[in-house]
């Protein structure tokens, strides 16, 4: 089993995500952060979100609040870099697939972070994908 100390920093990021101030994300995030969050709701339908700090206010300004959940599959940490693999729920039901990349500084906040996720693929067995 996968517990939240194979991830520690994504796996708070993505407790603030999932609550009730998801816009706390900001206090974890470096001076030199970068980032890409690449949404896919199926085929022919992703957005790219990239860039700073700015691009990450505007990925939370958009974001549907209180409908979705982020469920870690697997974790691991290497070094200042975390892998997260998850599953995104809404209401309990499988959502989407996700992974996760993010890089620490030395200051403890994140500078680098990837994630993408997309509905095609399900790394769980209880159904396929909807």
């Amino acid at each position: 089993m996968t517990s939240a100390s194979q991830a520690p920093f994504l796996s708070r990021y993505f407790a603030i995500l999932d609550g009730d101030s998801p816009s706390d994300i900001l206090d974890l995030i470096g001076d030199d952060f970068r980032m890409s969050i690449l949404f896919s709701t199926g085929p022919d339908a992703a957005q790219d979100f990239s860039g700073d700090r700015d691009a990450m206010v505007g990925y939370l300004e958009q974001r549907e609040r209180g409908t979705r959940t982020h469920h870690m599959l697997s974790a691991s940490v290497q070094g200042q870099d975390e892998l997260y693999l998850g599953e995104v729920r809404r209401g309990g039901e499988f959502e989407a697939s996700f992974v996760a990349a993010g890089r620490i500084g030395p200051t403890g906040r994140l500078e680098r972070l990837l994630i993408s996720r997309s509905p095609g693929v399900r790394f769980t067995a209880d159904a396929p994908p909807n």
